[in-house]
């Protein structure tokens, strides 16, 4: 079981798109603001805390603004760790995110229905993918995983998206492809359909 843990969390290190350009061009986040994914799986509200990891926050703000999670896939879910997504269904919009954000003190533990960052194992390469945890999973705390928001409506709608393909889907083959490979290869793969800041 322990060297599972390892493994996955050595996955999740390197899940992240590469880059190391801060965060020049983010906007400034309110102090706390919510963010409504309507997805496949029904609905879910993730609140987001400036405070606790003021650099993610923006960056999760500008990429919500820009309709940058639109028809997202959720292309990896690992029953009792969590569920990742964060590739844009277009290849050529991926390729104009793929800088990455400078870290933050982890001031909040990865409890369930937290939201964080993916990242590789260098520091700085936080980019564009996150994560919902399912469980309380503190042993990230240490490995700089930086929760900014939390689930408060809908986590029952994220234990339903479908873990059918676990970790099958290959996160190279996303960027460069797009949902067309993620389409054709992991047909019933559930997905964001519209995330929207909430007034």
């Amino acid at each position: 079981m322990i060297v599972r843990i390892v493994a996955i969390a050595s996955a999740l290190l390197v899940a992240a798109s590469i880059g190391m350009a801060g965060q020049e061009g983010d906007e400034k986040a309110p102090a706390t603001f919510k963010v409504k994914f309507d997805s496949s799986a029904g609905p879910f509200v993730v609140e987001v805390h400036r405070a606790w990891a003021p650099n993610a926050a923006d960056h999760f703000y500008t990429l919500v603004k820009n309709g940058f999670f639109d028809e997202a896939r959720f292309f990896r879910v690992v029953p009792n760790f969590m569920v990742q997504f964060g590739i844009n269904a277009d290849p050529a919009v991926q390729s104009k995110w793929h800088n990455s954000i400078k870290d933050d003190p982890v001031k909040e533990s990865n409890k369930r229905g937290y939201v964080t960052f993916a990242q590789t194992s260098a520091p700085n390469s936080r980019s564009t993918q996150i994560f919902v945890n399912f469980k309380d999973n503190s042993f990230l705390d240490s490995q700089r995983f930086a929760p900014f928001g939390q689930v408060t409506s809908g986590m029952d709608n994220v234990d339903k998206i479908t873990a059918e393909y676990g970790e099958k889907p290959n996160q190279g083959s996303i960027q460069s492809q797009g949902n067309t490979y993620l389409k054709a290869q992991f047909p019933q793969l559930d997905y964001v359909k519209k995330a929207t800041i909430e007034k």
